[in-house]
C-alpha cells in the first residue's frame, strides 16, 4: 500500500478538485532521467541545478580521464533525485502556497482520492474545538524547579 501527501490549494474553498497527491516513495523516472522528470513536474530551478552538476560531473572526469568516475558522480544525482524528488515536490508547492491536508494509504491513486474526500467530509462535519485561553507563561512555572540537566534558568528571577 503506497502513502499519498495530500496538499490543498492556497483557496481551499473555491477549486476543491485541484488538490494534488503526492506518492511519497523512491520515483523510477527520476532516478532515470532527473531533468527530464523535474521539469515535467515544473520544478525548474532543481531541473538546471540537476543538469548542470550531471555535466559538471561528466567534464570533470572527462577532463581528469578519470573513466568511470563521471557516470557514478552522475549516477549519484540520479538517485538523490529518485529518493528525494517527490519531498522536492512537495517542497514546491508548499513555497506556492498550499497546505499539506495529511496523508491517505491507498493502493491506487483513485483509491486515495476516494479516502481523501471522505475523510474531509468527516472532519468537515465535526465542530471546532472550543477555544482555550492559555495562562500567561510566567505564571505557568512552578515556584520551584527542581533538579534538571541542562539549561534552567528562569527569566526574571535569580
Amino acid at each position: 500500500m503506497a502513502i499519498y501527501v495530500v496538499m490543498e490549494p492556497p483557496g481551499r474553498g473555491e477549486k476543491p478538485d485541484t488538490t494534488a497527491f503526492v506518492r511519497d516513495g523512491f520515483s523510477w523516472l527520476g532516478f532515470l532521467v532527473p531533468p527530464l522528470w523535474l521539469l515535467w513536474h515544473r520544478l525548474w530551478i532543481e531541473a538546471a541545478l540537476a543538469f548542470v552538476t550531471m555535466a559538471f560531473f561528466s567534464m570533470l572526469a572527462e577532463g581528469l580521464s578519470l573513466g568511470l568516475a563521471g557516470p557514478l558522480l552522475s549516477l549519484l544525482v540520479s538517485l538523490y533525485v529518485g529518493l528525494e524528488g517527490q519531498a522536492l515536490r512537495i517542497a514546491a508547492l508548499r513555497r506556492r502556497g498550499w497546505l499539506e491536508w495529511g496523508v491517505v494509504a491507498a493502493d491506487r491513486l483513485d483509491d486515495a482520492d476516494t479516502r481523501y474526500v471522505l475523510e474531509a467530509e468527516a472532519h468537515s462535519d465535526e465542530q471546532a474545538p472550543p477555544q482555550r485561553i492559555v495562562p500567561d507563561a510566567a505564571h505557568a512555572r512552578p515556584a520551584h524547579m527542581g533538579i534538571a540537566l541542562g539549561l534552567n534558568h528562569t527569566p526574571g528571577r535569580p
